[in-house]
């Protein structure tokens, strides 16, 4: 049994161990709960309206320092590098500015791994980075936070671009371009395929992607390798250096939109430097661990990426480099080794690439999805945080490869990747421009409330160029292309993916609105939240419609994080020590009641 008090008048912070659980007090001002974790984290101060700590996470603790490193690694080596190099130099004008773009690419990232560094010092035995990090920081207007990015991540909770990018590969192995529902069928079976990989067993699950992950970094030094000999001048390829002799040839023809389109790509090819702070319960000492690793991980890739675009340049000409569509790495292959069947491949080796990063995403993207429904603002709770029967999410498995399978069918092929890369931009960089604000509301509170420093805090410079780079890309998606409205990079408006953007966030505040509000007017309920338990460890908050008429003595009943209240005074009588008072800042929180008054769940 786990037990929690609240925070009571007392200016510091005290604390007693119950059971093995921490239980804490401290100021009035917010009602704030210590639980630690299992994963040899310090006790995470939180909210009382954010989901439960899971003391024993049902997922495991599989994630040591080399699948760290490895889960970034293996998202951020995708398709990105294979196939964006082509925009980005299209955008930018030259091949000295693309790759500025790279290393500005890695400098935003690093600021943005800070901001996400610090928030799980603040709850480091939390998975889910984001929904944890927007429930914490914004707990006011109650659900808000939790309930759009719960609705936009399943939404947009699909993997279908690197599906596509992957079925054009393989298809290309095969000697033909393949017709629009041949790339169709075969991303569905490459992301089916990828799915399954994942339903059986964790652990395992993240030894094969660590192990694809390998042979990623070892398929991007082999590219390496062989620019650098393509630059000694040791094959076919004549004049490897002509793409660096005027290395800003083309930069002043370069518009707006061309920067902010390279931008969108940058970010999608470094896409996955935090992805391991989605499952953060899961790792032993995770700030440590995330601060070493994760750096690490992202670092490696720049250095890869740079080298691999040098590695490109030296064997592509420049205007066929603007021209290759999405598949830059084939191009290469093609000039420097022919189109014979060593060139089939190392085309899959590239398909293998792209099949790795939809793992790494669906493993991140999951354990998101999950704590979204810990949250209890997604119906049917327990299908979204069960673990059964494989100790694994089927629940959000099961939804991201649906949105996706639905992508794949609907989008035609040739716009597919783009509009889904796009499509992420604005709801990402609103909720990322959020974040970013909302570290200093969490230090704010937390000063307030006397808690304790964290274990890592990043600059306020760092912050705020986070912040900068977010509205920049809030604003320039609206930048039109020169050429007009239709000449932007896709084959219709240019703007119809920001457009989309903002639809999806307004059907999610429109959800909340009516779920949370004029619902529960109409019907005569408030929302009031319950934690559940169900097998294998697994603990979740449930939102349960409390009708009006019974609402004072839920209240009563119930503390803020909706689990029973038992009296000091009756808990003292259980232990024949009935001559004390209780206080009204004396009360104990007893965690998995099953009491319910007879409420239907939300």
């Amino acid at each position: 049994m786990v037990w929690r008090r609240p925070f009571s008048d007392r200016p510091a912070v005290s604390s007693t161990v119950v059971e093995g659980h921490t239980v804490y007090s401290s100021t009035s001002r917010g009602q704030y709960i210590s639980e630690k974790g299992g994963n040899d984290a310090p006790p995470t101060y939180q909210d009382a309206s954010g989901a439960p700590i899971e003391s024993d996470s049902p997922l495991g603790y599989s994630v040591g320092p080399a699948t760290i490193t490895l889960l970034n690694i293996t998202m951020m080596i995708g398709a990105g590098i294979y196939s964006t190099p082509s925009s980005i130099l299209s955008g930018t004008g030259s091949v000295g500015v693309s790759l500025i773009y790279w290393t500005l690419g890695y400098l935003i990232c690093l600021t943005s791994g800070a901001v996400y560094l610090e928030y799980t010092a603040y709850f480091p035995s939390r998975s889910g980075s984001e929904v944890v990090f927007l429930e914490q920081a914004f707990p006011s207007p109650k659900w808000l936070f939790p309930t759009t990015f719960a609705v936009q991540s399943v939404i947009l909770s699909f993997g279908s671009a690197n599906a596509t990018v992957m079925a054009k590969y393989l298809i290309a192995i095969s000697g033909h371009t393949g017709t629009n529902w041949q790339i169709k069928g075969t991303a569905l079976a490459c992301y089916s395929l990828a799915t399954l990989t994942l339903v059986f067993n964790t652990k395992y699950a993240y030894w094969f992607s660590n192990a694809v992950g390998l042979v990623k970094i070892g398929t991007l030094l082999f590219v390496i390798v062989t620019g650098f000999v393509v630059l000694g001048g040791n094959t076919k390829v004549e004049n490897p250096k002509a793409n660096f002799q005027d290395v800003w040839s083309g930069s002043s023809t370069a518009s707006a939109y061309g920067f902010t389109t390279a931008l969108y790509r940058i970010i999608f090819s470094y896409g996955g430097y935090n992805n391991a702070f989605n499952v953060a319960n899961e790792v032993k000492n995770p700030v440590r661990s995330l601060k070493i690793y994760a750096t690490t991980a992202l670092t490696t890739v720049y250095v890869l990426y740079m080298f691999a675009n040098v590695a490109f340049f030296a064997a592509i000409p420049k205007d066929e480099i603007e021209s290759s569509d999405l598949t830059t790495a084939g191009l290469f292959f093609e000039k420097v080794f022919g189109d014979n069947g060593a060139v089939r491949g190392l085309n899959f080796l590239i398909a293998l690439a792209s099949f790795g990063n939809m793992i790494a995403v669906i493993i991140g993207l999951s354990r998101r999805i999950r704590e979204c429904g810990r949250q209890g603002v997604l119906p049917w709770t327990p299908f979204w945080v069960s673990t059964k029967p494989f100790g694994t999410p089927l629940g959000p498995y099961a939804v991201i490869w649906s949105l996706t399978a639905l992508m794949i069918l609907a989008i035609p092929s040739g716009d597919a990747f783009t509009f889904v890369n796009d499509l992420n931009i604005i709801p990402t960089a609103a909720f990322n421009l959020a974040m970013a604000l909302g570290i200093y509301i969490v230090r704010w509170r937390r000063k307030e409330a006397n808690l304790p420093e964290p274990e890592f805090k990043a600059w306020n410079v760092v912050i705020l160029f986070n912040i900068l780079i977010q509205l920049y890309l809030l604003v320039m998606p609206w930048y039109p292309p020169k050429g007009g409205q239709y000449a932007g990079d896709v084959s219709f408006w240019y703007a119809t993916s920001a457009v989309t953007g903002i639809a999806i966030l307004l059907a999610c505040g429109t959800y909340y609105w009516f779920w949370a509000f004029l619902i529960p007017k109409w019907r005569g309920y408030k929302l009031r939240q319950e934690l559940l338990n169900l097998d294998g460890g697994v603990q979740s908050n449930q939102l349960r419609k409390i009708p009006n008429s019974e609402l004072a003595q839920w209240d009563a009943t119930h503390d803020a994080a909706g689990c029973l209240i038992e009296s000091v005074f009756e808990e003292i009588q259980v232990q024949g020590k009935a001559s004390e008072t209780p206080s009204n800042h004396s009360s104990t929180y007893v965690y998995g009641s099953k009491k319910s008054n007879g409420a239907p769940d939300v």
